[in-house]
Parts: structure tokens; C-alpha cells; sequence
């Protein structure tokens, strides 16, 4: 997937950089303020689906926090030669897995979902490498098509941040919510237009921050949880007990696996190919095991699987600020946060509009992307043009209609009810059918047959007009 613009990889910005330590830190800062809210929502939406209390809810916001930071980390710096793409990622918890997690939940106990996640997690690092191997099964066409589909699907994130969840609510769609994200996306096109060096690389940031001053007289920062919360907060393993292994959820948090590491893989390419270091096998295997754990330490820990936010990819393509020790200052101010629960609701009062403003910008560049790369499927190709508008349009179904898949098993609703995965397993099905068989040059035979001997007596063809 290319980026944009050309990448000099021997730029100062490229992946191994060690930026001066300010400069670390602002920019660390900035990814942190774009993923938070996405990263606290999944342990919030679970802990009122699982009717958990408030006191256990924050334990598992620590907990989520403690656990994308260390995976951040090892995704950015790398375990050895066993995790971490090494690559600028940012991971936090996926809505992947909240239908299966609630469901195991209910079914079976919190220390049976904690238990399958732990198992799946296991699972996961031993398909990795084999999952890896596919990477040439991934062209522009199906990569692509995925980056197209997470943008265009975020953008509606986006856009429930700013006007709310709760349509009965007296502030939902309010004007003046709508023209708080509205400043902040000017404020963000301004700076990253007209912005010179880092003022255009900050333009996110400054928008945040501009964001917050404008939401104060607005009376739109609530502090409250800031007092309430601790000052120190260590996860206690295995909090609901030790874990439980059904063998039918387990099952069901291996194919929530599989379908994080389909995700995975399309990000992956996508960052590689931004940052102009291409991802190798190997690479992509490395950070699949990542994924595989951070299930295992969720399991331990009482948090969430893991992926990578794609948010914070656009950030990166964003800003060009390409250096894998950013996302690793990143991952350290998230262990901080997860460990100092005082500092996270800091994080978390920052009002939700002003976070859908900018994530208008960042997700939509996510979609560009997508573009940009399909642009490379060779779209005069009637075959490729014609499975990707059938990948892009299944992906789509769900997030445009909702409750479409609702009466099916839920089971089957793992993947059904995410655009992205069915997006990822719609292109990869069809490319394998159509480009690597023969029933692709069948189709095009098809459509385009060999031309026939031209009679040499008959008048030139009049041209189209």
C-alpha cells in the first residue's frame, strides 16, 4: 500500500530515527490523545453490557491501558526475534471481540472469557508465522480495499463521537457540539496545510488542545472522575478467579483471533508502506505474534485483545513523522496511565467532540490511502474493478445497515458484524479465485476476445466521437 508521496528512507523521519527527546514526547503525547478514547470504550461498552460495577469497570480501564502500552511498546521496539513488527504502532483493545466476549460473559463467566481469550491468545502465537505466509495472497487489490473500507468505516466513529450515542439525550446532535468539532477541524486543516516542520506535524495536537480551550466556557470538561480516581492502580492477576477453558469459547475467541490478525495484516502493509520500510514475512509475523500476546496478557491481567489503531496510522501518514520510538514513548505514557488511574481520567475528560474532529481528518486519510493504493489493481481491468466494488460494497453492508446479520448464530456474527474483517475476507477470496486460478483469464478471454483477421478491402472504422 503507498503512501501518498514518495518516502525517503534515509530521511530523518524515517523508522529508526531517534528523534531529540521533546520532541518524542509532544509527538508521543499526540498519538496517546488520538487513541485513548477508542482504547477506554470497549472496557466502558463491556462493563455495562456485563452489568459490572463502577469500581471494576475503572479496574479494567487500568488494566486495558497497562496492557496496550507494554504491546505498544513491543510492537514498536521488538522482543527479540519473537514479537514486535518494529514498526510506528499504536495497539489498544478491538471491538473484534466484544459480541463473543459478552456472550462467553453471560454463557459461561468472566473467568471462562478470560480463560478462552488467554487459550486464543496461545493459539494465535502458534498460527503467526503460518498466518504470515499469506502476505502474497495480499496485493494492492485486497490491502487496498481494506484501507478503503476502515476509513470509510471510522469516519462513522468519528461522527457518533460528535453528536453522541444516546439519541434520547438532550445534548445529542446539539449545533453547538457540531460546531466545537467543526473549529477543531479547521484548526487541524489550517495547521497541517499552512504549517511549516513540526507546526504541521503538531497540527493534530494543536487542534486537541484548541479543542479543550474553546469546550471550557462551554462547560463541557468534567472533572469530577479526576478527583475520584486513584493515584495508584496495579492490575491484580486473574482477578475474577482462575481462568476456565469451554471448549466453545475458546473456539470462538480463536476465530476472533484469526479475524484481529486478518486486521492486523492489512495494517501492517499499510504502515510499511507509509514509513517506506515494506514489511517482510518475517516482520509481519512478528507483530501477529504481538497480537496473539497481548490475548495472553488480557487473559492474565483482566483486559482486551489487542490491534493495531488505525487512527493512529493516519496520524503517521499525517503527520510523516515515521519514527518507531514515538509510538514507543506512546506505550510508555500508556503503562504511566494504566498505572496512575488519576492521570488516565485527565486523558479521558477531553470532550468527545473535540476527539470526533480530528478523527474526521485522521480516518478520511485512512480512506485516501485505501485510494491510493487501489490505484495500483490495475482498475482498467474490468475483473479487478469488478471485485473490488463487490469487496468494498459487502464490507459496507454491515456498518450502513445496521442489525442486518442480528437473526444469524453468534458465532457467525463475529465476522459478519465487522465491515473490515468481512471486507478483508471478501477481497482475499475473490483475489485467490480470480487471479490465481484460471477462471480470472477465462473472465477476461471473455470480455475481451482476440481480435479477428481484418479484411484489408474494408474502410477504415469512423473514429469515436
Amino acid at each position: 500500500m503507498p503512501s501518498l508521496d514518495p518516502v525517503d528512507t534515509t530521511s530523518p523521519l524515517a523508522v529508526d530515527t531517534r528523534l531529540p527527546w521533546h520532541r518524542l514526547l509532544v509527538f508521543g503525547i499526540q498519538h496517546v490523545l488520538i487513541m485513548y478514547t477508542g482504547c477506554v470504550t470497549v472496557p466502558l461498552v463491556f462493563g455495562a453490557a456485563a452489568g459490572l460495577g463502577t469500581s471494576t469497570v475503572a479496574l479494567l480501564i487500568s488494566a486495558d491501558l497497562l496492557v496496550a502500552g507494554v504491546i505498544t511498546m513491543v510492537q514498536s521496539l521488538g522482543l527479540g526475534r519473537f514479537a514486535g513488527a518494529r514498526l510506528p504502532i499504536v495497539t489498544g483493545a478491538t471491538f473484534v471481540a466484544m459480541s463473543p466476549m459478552i456472550l462467553i460473559a453471560k454463557d459461561y463467566g468472566l473467568q471462562a472469557m478470560y480463560g478462552s481469550m488467554l487459550l486464543g491468545g496461545v493459539i494465535g502465537i502458534a498460527l503467526a508465522w503460518p498466518f504470515a505466509s499469506i502476505v502474497r495472497f495480499f496485493p494492492p487489490l485486497v490491502s487496498g480495499t481494506v484501507l478503503t473500507v476502515v476509513g470509510i468505516s471510522l469516519i462513522g466513529v468519528a461522527g457518533g463521537l460528535i453528536v453522541g450515542s444516546d439519541p434520547e439525550a438532550a445534548t445529542f446532535a446539539a449545533p453547538s457540539h457540531i460546531a466545537l468539532a467543526a473549529a477543531v477541524l479547521i484548526v487541524a486543516l489550517v495547521c497541517t496545510v499552512l504549517g511549516r516542520g513540526v507546526w504541521s506535524q503538531l497540527g493534530v495536537l494543536i487542534a486537541l488542545i484548541v479543542g479543550i480551550v474553546i469546550a471550557v466556557p462551554m462547560g463541557l470538561i468534567n472533572l469530577d472522575g479526576v478527583s475520584r480516581a486513584a493515584w495508584l492502580g496495579v492490575p491484580h492477576p486473574f482477578h475474577f478467579g482462575a481462568p476456565q477453558f469451554p471448549v466453545t469459547a475458546v473456539v470462538a475467541m480463536t476465530i476472533v483471533m484469526v479475524v484481529v490478525f486478518a486486521e492486523s495484516t492489512a495494517s501492517m502493509l499499510a504502515i510499511g508502506e507509509i514509513t517506506g520500510k515494506p514489511s517482510t514475512r518475517a516482520d509481519l509475523a512478528r507483530g501477529l505474534v504481538g497480537d496473539g500476546l497481548s490475548a495472553v496478557l488480557a487473559g492474565v491481567l483482566n483486559s482486551f485483545v489487542d490491534t493495531i489503531f488505525n487512527q493512529n496510522v493516519g496520524a503517521v501518514a499525517n503527520t510523516r513523522v515515521y519514527s518507531r520510538y514515538v509510538t514507543a514513548v506512546s506505550g510508555a505514557i500508556l503503562v504511566v496511565l494504566g498505572l496512575v488511574p488519576r492521570f488516565g481520567a485527565l486523558v479521558a475528560a477531553i470532550p468527545q467532540p473535540v476527539v470526533g474532529g480530528v478523527g474526521l481528518v485522521l480516518f478520511a486519510t485512512i480512506a485516501v490511502i485505501g485510494v491510493d493504493t487501489l490505484r495500483k489493481a490495475d482498475l482498467s481491468d474490468r475483473v479487478n474493478l469488478t471485485l473490488i466494488a463487490v469487496s468494498i460494497g459487502v464490507g459496507l453492508v454491515p456498518v450502513l445497515t445496521k442489525g442486518m446479520f442480528d437473526k444469524f448464530p453468534s458465532s457467525a456474527q463475529i465476522l459478519l458484524n465487522s465491515g473490515i474483517s468481512l471486507a478483508a475476507a471478501t477481497a482475499f477470496t475473490l483475489n485467490l479465485v480470480f487471479n490465481h486460478t484460471g477462471l480470472g483469464e477465462m473472465a477476461r478471454g471473455a470480455w475481451n476476445p482476440a481480435p479477428t483477421t481484418a479484411d484489408p478491402d474494408a474502410p477504415d472504422p469512423v473514429p469515436a466521437t
